[in-house]
């Protein structure tokens, strides 16, 4: 059977009115209309609480709302006997009116309250029933309807005191939980005990199965204890580990906790009430404050200082051992008031009553006086203190520490008394300065004449350079014995001259191109005594006094052993010839104070050499002018005056220098330091004359002086090389690519063009890193030769050079090359044991036919094809090991050929052969070569031979 419950509700004759759950008006029938005195429209969708309003606080509200939260929390009916509630008419006044309500739970599909039916009687004439006629029966029934209001007004208070009591035992700071029952079920818990715990599904478990991990720690045990003898149990800090999530780990806690039995009215316990406090945060904030203390202690122990702390009140609770171990009083023996025992007694009453003031007025102790050493020795110290403060400003304690100031004191006292000699400080720093002004202006000197020297070096140098290699070639072709021999030998030696004297100016200058390394003076000594001795006479006896463990020194060998004998020949020029020279070797550590006025050095470790003679000495005026440029006492056309100006410049630019010392009638003592070398000595190396030799090699010469070009060239030639010339860097890069068969590059340094010589260098090396370069220059600033010195790793012959020169310069720089060579790029032991079989592709049948004669002189099999189409069937048909193709083919070009070959075929050589001057897919394919058209079977066997087409053969190798 249906029934229409909306039209039964409809026309019941007693008010009622459907709520939501947020107590919004969803319907209400025609009697609550009426009794209500509202419209249907005002009412729907409206809070029932903004149409009729009560304050929250008072009891018609709070008996009205707990109703409300009842139905919606329990889901039953609830019922208010009587409830005052005062509502508006609609003329806008306010009647006070009695109700008497039921509030019914209409229930959702899933079991929740989804809405709330109130059924409400308007009770108010019941409840003060004053009509006459019936005054005894309606005092009575009033008489139970206000009962029924005290009740209600009881039941409101109940409520009030429960949800007080709720709101306290959830809110409150400490857990709570109330266990019942000999297997501890969890009846109650609030919220900070969730925290504790961990959210997780307690009530109605046993305590043992809602926290399992608590087993084995006791606390299971505990409550058992408590619950059969009905005795509380309290503890302090005890410690738990807990696992706040299922997946979590284990996590340690620490609480205060009193386990407190219940008992029923006939005292028998029948439950468990735990109330505690988490107090992990505060064991932690202890523990960390306990390490923070004794980190302070440890500290203050190892601190330089000394350290103490003070109360309050200025007494002194406690002192570091340093303080102890500095004064050597009895540990303990200084706290309190005793401190002032070791202090100075000059010094102790400035210091107690300071101490006493900064105690009383809390302000910083600032102070200095001595303290007694273990000695007896009475030191200064810097005693300074601290106030302490909590966050209310209060005075603490005291922090105080003793720092020693004794030195600083000396030095004060030291600066006072330095301060009486200012006269003479002053007249010592006027001389120094005045030191330093003539070295500046000799330096200046030096750099004036150093730059007419670079100027002027590097045409003199090629000029040098053309006379050398055309006299050399020149007698070659002259016999020994002729007077034209003679006359060439003559020129021969003034060219000599000229590079000696250039060499000079370029030393003294600081300009020369040295090539320092790790030398050991001894062994230097030793490859130049027989030499020294025979340029110093029979008349000469010669001390050299050098230490076992001597240092290497960091120079360049040559110019070293020229500055030892350019000394040693003053020396014996000094004492005509005969007399005791002595030379003295040995470790120098040069300290910050020597080096005032010497901004080229840096303080350090030097090596030493020291040239004494016991000459007539050397007057002061001429003294300050011995390092000069072209200055000598000699007679004119016995010496340049470039001999101690080019030692002079070269210790300069070596990072060292040399001074000299001498005086009227006692002797001379002349200084040079070297700096001392980071690595072990190399031995020295010297070529034996018989031992230089040319070779057959192939040489790229780039030169931009046609002359100097030239005769270098010839010289080159006449050492057996095979030599190929480039005017410029441009002019280099293009004949390299063009024919990269060369086993060495010599170029000058200085040239015009795009590129500089180091950038073509660079260049070729990046193609080939095993190809070297040699750099021949008689310039002395440019690219590869900074601050005087050759770029390390770099091969340099400075200009003019002999033929014997360039001899060993070649043969060390083609030496130097690495062993593995890009030169045979697969080693020839991989070559299969059969003739080589080449592709030819070849438009011209002349050419064609020319080429297929060179390749099968080589010992090739050669396959001869006309066009790019047919070079590609035949690589379909059939094997072959390399590929030598045009590129200017009638059908597809040869590099187009070329890209499709090496996708099929990724290891196999290919060779352009073109007039072009650049073939891009040469260097994008890798593995290729290009021969330049015309070229002959040299050049074709020497391509064939790099790629690993051929073996290694003598001839191939000497390329």
């Amino acid at each position: 059977m249906n029934h229409d419950f909306e039209r039964i509700l409809q026309a019941a004759p007693s008010p009622f009115v459907l709520l939501d759950s947020e107590l919004r008006v969803v319907w209400a029938n025609d009697a609550y209309l009426q009794v209500t005195d509202r419209q249907l429209e005002r009412l729907i969708g409206k809070v029932l609480f903004e149409e009729f309003p009560s304050d929250p606080e008072s009891e018609s509200g709070r008996m009205l709302r707990a109703s409300f939260e009842r139905v919606f929390r329990d889901g039953t009916t609830d019922h208010l006997p009587v409830i005052p509630y005062p509502i508006d008419t609609a003329d806008g006044k306010t009647e006070d009116r009695y109700w008497s309500a039921t509030h019914t739970p209409i229930l959702g599909p899933e079991g929740e309250v989804e809405f709330l039916l109130q059924h409400t009687q308007d009770v108010t004439e019941a409840y003060i029933a004053e009509t006459p006629g019936e005054e005894r029966a309606g005092s009575a029934h009033a008489a139970v309807m206000r009962r029924a209001h005290e009740v209600t007004q009881q039941n409101l208070e109940l409520d009030t005191g429960i949800s007080l009591f709720k709101m306290i035992f959830e809110q409150a700071p400490n857990f709570m939980v109330t266990l019942m029952g000999p297997n501890h079920v969890f009846r109650t818990v609030n919220a900070a005990y969730m925290q504790l715990v961990g959210q997780r599904d307690l009530i109605g478990k046993p305590v043992r199965e809602a926290l399992p991990e608590i087993a084995g720690q006791g606390f299971f045990e505990m409550l058992d204890e408590v619950y059969r003898t009905g005795e509380a149990v309290s503890q302090h800090g005890a410690e738990a580990w807990v696992r706040r999530s299922a997946e979590g780990p284990a996590e340690r806690v620490v609480v205060d906790f009193v386990f407190q039995p219940l008992d029923n009215v006939h005292g028998e316990t029948i439950g468990i009430m735990i109330q505690g406090n988490d107090v992990t945060a505060h064991k932690l904030a202890e523990t960390r404050l306990r390490e923070a203390e004794e980190r302070f202690r440890t500290m203050a122990h190892t601190m330089p200082v000394h350290v103490w702390t003070a109360t309050a009140d200025g007494r002194l609770d406690w002192i570091s051992d340093q303080v102890y171990a500095f004064s050597g009083a009895e540990p303990g023996s200084l706290v309190g008031d005793a401190w002032p025992t070791i202090i100075h007694p000059d010094d102790r009453a400035e210091a107690i009553a300071a101490w006493a003031h900064a105690a009383e007025t809390g302000t910083v102790y600032a102070t200095e006086f001595r303290i007694r050493r273990a000695d007896g020795a009475y030191c200064w110290h810097l005693v300074r203190a601290a106030p302490i403060r909590d966050d209310q400003g209060a005075l603490m304690r005291w922090v105080g520490t003793n720092s020693d100031i004794h030195e600083q004191k000396e030095l004060s006292r030291q600066l006072a008394d330095l301060n009486t000699t200012l006269e003479e400080r002053v007249e010592k720093r006027n001389r120094e300065l005045e030191e330093l002004h003539d070295r500046l202006a000799q330096s200046q000197r030096v750099e004036a004449v150093g730059n007419l020297a670079g100027g002027i070096a590097h045409d003199f140098n090629n000029l040098l350079q053309v006379m050398t290699g055309s006299l050399t070639m020149a007698a070659r072709e002259i016999a020994a014995d002729s007077p034209a021999r003679v006359r060439i030998d003559a020129a021969m030696r003034a060219v000599e001259r000229g590079a000696s004297l250039s060499s000079q100016l370029l030393a003294f200058s600081r300009r020369q191109p040295l090539q320092p390394r790790s030398i050991d003076l001894r062994d230097l000594l030793r490859d130049i005594d027989d030499i020294m001795r025979s340029a110093l006479g029979e008349g000469m006896e010669v001390e050299i006094d050098t230490p076992e463990a001597l240092w290497p020194a960091y120079a360049d060998a040559a110019s070293t052993q020229n500055a030892v004998l350019n000394l040693v020949i003053n020396s014996r020029d000094a004492m005509e010839g005969r007399g005791k020279l002595r030379i003295a070797v040995e470790n120098r550590h040069v300290g910050p104070e020597e080096l005032f006025g010497e901004p080229d050095m840096v303080a350090g470790d030097y090596v030493e050499v020291k040239i004494i003679d016991h000459g007539p000495g050397i007057p002061a005026e001429t003294l300050a002018k011995v390092f000069d440029p072209f200055f000598t006492t000699k007679p004119v056309g016995k010496g340049t005056g470039l001999g101690l100006s080019t030692v002079y410049g070269f210790a300069r630019q070596s990072g060292g220098r040399v001074t000299i010392a001498s005086r009227p009638g006692a002797g001379t003592t002349v200084t040079l330091l070297l700096p001392r070398a980071e690595t072990a000595a190399e031995p020295l190396q010297w070529h034996d004359p018989s031992e230089i030799a040319g070779g057959s090699e192939s040489v790229l010469l780039v030169e931009d002086d046609a002359e100097v070009r030239d005769a270098t060239a010839a010289l080159l030639t006449d050492l057996g090389y095979s030599v190929r010339t480039a005017e410029d860097p441009t002019a280099a890069l293009k004949s390299a690519r063009q024919a990269p068969d060369f086993d060495l590059v010599i170029s000058d340094v200085v040239m015009p063009g795009e590129f500089s010589s180091r950038e073509m260098a660079e260049t070729l090396q990046a193609e080939r890193p095993d190809l070297p370069i040699l750099f021949i220059s008689g310039y002395s600033r440019d690219a590869i030769v900074r601050d005087g010195r050759v770029d390390a790793g770099v091969q340099f012959l400075a200009k003019p050079f002999t033929k014997d020169a360039l001899a060993i310069k070649v043969r060390d720089a083609l030496s130097s090359a690495p062993v593995t060579s890009t030169k045979t790029e697969t080693p020839a032991q991989e070559l299969p044991d059969r003739p080589r079989h080449v592709l030819l592709c070849e438009d011209d049948a002349l050419i064609r036919l020319d080429l297929a004669d060179i390749l099968s002189g080589l010992g090739t099999e050669v396959t001869e094809t006309a066009s790019g189409q047919e070079t590609l069937d035949r690589l379909q048909a059939g094997a072959y090991d390399a590929l030598l193709i045009d590129v200017g083919l009638p059908d597809i070009s040869g590099e187009e050929v070329a890209t499709r070959v090496r996708a099929t075929h990724p290891d196999m050589p290919i060779i352009f052969a073109t007039g072009q001057a650049e073939v891009p897919a040469a260097e994008a394919l890798g593995r290729c070569a290009v021969v330049q058209k015309p070229f002959g079977d040299r050049d074709l066997e020497r391509v064939f031979t790099r790629l690993g087409i051929l073996a290694q053969t003598e001839t191939a190798t000497a390329v």
